[in-house]
């Protein structure tokens, strides 16, 4: 399976707020079997959004990269069968 080319961020630690590097990505919620339907979220002008199904607050920080969380370890990897 190829890889992601839009970030995927997943919220296994239940953090209120996650901090981003970029400013279009996925939620997914948590790690299968506990995610929800992936959507795309864009926060156009804003530097904050709020996932509609998990609530988590993802904020933008121009410091990380597009690959990067804060706090750590909430990139979503597809994991193989």
């Amino acid at each position: 399976m190829a890889g992601h080319s839009i970030p995927h961020f997943q919220n296994d630690g239940g953090h209120r707020v996650i901090e981003v590097g970029v400013k279009e990505f996925m939620c997914t919620g948590a790690s299968v079997p506990y995610d929800h339907p992936h959507i795309f979220i864009d926060m156009g002008h804003d530097n904050e959004k709020v996932c509609s199904y998990c609530s988590t607050l993802f904020r933008y920080n121009p410091s990380l990269k597009a690959e990067q969380t804060n706090p750590p370890g909430c990139v979503f990897h597809v994991k193989a069968a």
